[in-house]
């Protein structure tokens, strides 16, 4: 099994992974651009060796760099771009094949030597050998394969602890197709096209820069009562996970919407991206940052405009939503769920529609309650 150090470290990897996974050769940037015809980038001064880590590529499969006559192919289909190009602007907006591959590969190599966060969508899932719980994240970059090795890509909840740490990552890896994802890219092999990335390092960037620098104002970023972009991660019925600038968080279904809301994913889904306010923070500890959100509290409540609909000791129709021991929802226009006491008839299926009587009306908390005078089923 393949660990963090033998994928992210340079260096050799463990006899047997490399028997079998065949080594091969990471090439440096100033020789990837030679053969492009471009002169290498600026290295930034303040960047030390440590930030270009070129990783082990042993655990690589020798399937991802192609059969011989594959590359030849791929090579011999790069058409020079003409020299040049009758634009509409004084620059041109439209960029060619061969100077999209350029640009993509000078992506990878400045995130390489300046850690430079890039960001893609988790659109696969491969396994390293027959073992389910060794698996990679693969993003694609143009014409270039991200991998992201497991313990790179996803962390483990705070306060775990057992044997089982590579399955919680398989399952929580899994979870997270489709999640758009931020990543630093460790190592890249041009002539498989495939680069090696980390997105936990990329999230560790991504906290320094958002919870502990101070802006012009004085303050942090994000802070308590901000209201932030973030990105959904997973959904599940309780809720969903969102990633807020580096920090992994649950917003449970109650805080998605002011409206009933019995299962996230019927309007949620994966890649998503959600307006949230801060609730909390708790920057006691630097590795694992604690955030509370809500989605729900970043808009503005539309129950307090619809309530005004209605007045007490009037009759209005809906449709049951939900019965429970507290009794049952009726849903009326505007999206305002009406709780009322089990009619004397018994209980009525959802769906149902259903004629209330509102007996009262509390706009500080939202909320309505009546009577159910008439039942109609549907045949």
């Amino acid at each position: 099994m393949i660990n963090q150090e033998d994928v992210l470290e340079t260096g050799a990897a463990p006899q047997t992974e490399a028997d079998q996974f065949p080594r091969q050769e990471f090439r440096s940037e100033e020789s990837m651009l030679r053969r492009e015809g471009e002169s290498p980038p600026q290295t930034d001064p303040g960047a030390t060796s440590s930030d270009v880590k070129a990783p082990d590529p042993g655990f690589l499969r020798r399937s991802d760099a192609g059969s011989p006559s594959q590359s030849g192919t791929a090579a011999g289909s790069r058409k020079k771009a003409p020299k040049s190009v009758v634009t509409i602007d004084e620059q041109p907006s439209v960029e060619t094949v061969a100077e999209k591959a350029k640009s993509d590969l000078l992506d990878l190599i400045e995130s390489m030597k300046s850690r430079r966060v890039l960001t893609g969508i988790i659109q696969g899932i491969e396994e390293l050998g027959d073992n389910p719980n060794n698996s990679v994240a693969v993003i694609y970059h143009g014409d270039y394969k991200i991998v992201i090795p497991m313990e790179e890509a996803v962390e483990l909840p705070a306060g775990f602890s057992g044997s089982n740490g590579d399955e919680i990552r398989h399952m929580m890896l899994s979870k997270r197709l489709g999640a758009e994802v931020d990543y630093i890219v460790k190592g890249l092999d041009q002539e498989a096209n495939v680069a090696v990335a980390s997105r936990l390092e990329a999230m560790r960037a991504k906290r320094k820069a958002y919870y502990f620098k101070i802006g012009l104002d004085g303050n942090y970023l994000i802070r308590e009562g901000v209201s932030a972009e973030a990105r959904v991660v997973s959904v599940i019925r309780a809720g969903i996970f969102v990633d807020l600038f580096g920090v992994e968080t649950f917003i449970t279904v109650r805080e998605l919407s002011y409206q009933r809301l019995l299962d996230a994913s019927s309007q949620f889904r994966t890649g998503q991206r959600v307006l949230v306010r801060i609730l909390t923070v708790d920057r006691s500890n630097r590795n694992h940052i604690k955030v509370s959100a809500s989605v729900k509290q970043a808009g503005v409540n539309p129950l307090e405009r619809a309530l005004r609909m209605y007045t007490v000791g009037n009759k209005y129709v809906g449709t049951v939503t939900m019965v429970d021991a507290s009794g049952v929802f009726v849903a009326l226009d505007g999206g305002v769920d009406c709780l009322c006491t089990h009619p004397k008839r018994g209980r009525p299926p959802r769906g149902a529609q259903a004629t209330v009587r509102i007996l009262g009306i509390d706009h500080e908390a939202s909320r309505i309650w009546g009577s159910i005078t008439h039942i109609a089923i549907a045949k």
